[in-house]
């Protein structure tokens, strides 16, 4: 490689440009907390179409407990937005989102039991 052809090379290097990769591209995280004097503890994070509950997570238990998404700590019942059972009260676990939900829509993790309509513990997402 000659002079002329280097200085070619390196000068198309600093116009390349920059690719952004949005925030949520590395995945958002929380912290669950309680509601309806249930104890929900631990940490969650929702990455490529997963929410993953870490090893941490802790739940004192319900009927029917269910994973679901929402916003602003909220979930809306009735909504199609409750998309698993909770395999087990305690420790690491992976959900699938379905591919018709947008994990980008959503702020919230919530757990939630369908049989009594009331929220179990959420995490808001950052």
């Amino acid at each position: 490689m000659n002079r002329r052809t280097f200085i070619a090379s390196t000068a198309a290097l600093a116009v390349t440009p920059f690719i952004s990769i949005p925030a949520f591209a590395a995945g958002r995280s929380g912290t669950f907390k309680g509601q309806s004097n249930h104890v929900t503890t631990g940490s969650v994070t929702v990455k490529d179409g997963k929410i993953i509950l870490g090893k941490d997570f802790d739940f004192d238990g319900a009927p029917d407990p269910r994973v679901a998404l929402g916003n602003g700590g909220k979930f809306k019942a009735g909504s199609k937005n409750d998309f698993a059972v909770l395999k087990k009260n305690k420790g690491s676990q992976t959900y699938s989102i379905p591919a018709s939900m947008n994990e980008a829509d959503f702020d919230t993790v919530i757990i939630w039991c369908r049989k009594f309509t009331v929220p179990l513990g959420y995490a808001k997402l950052k």
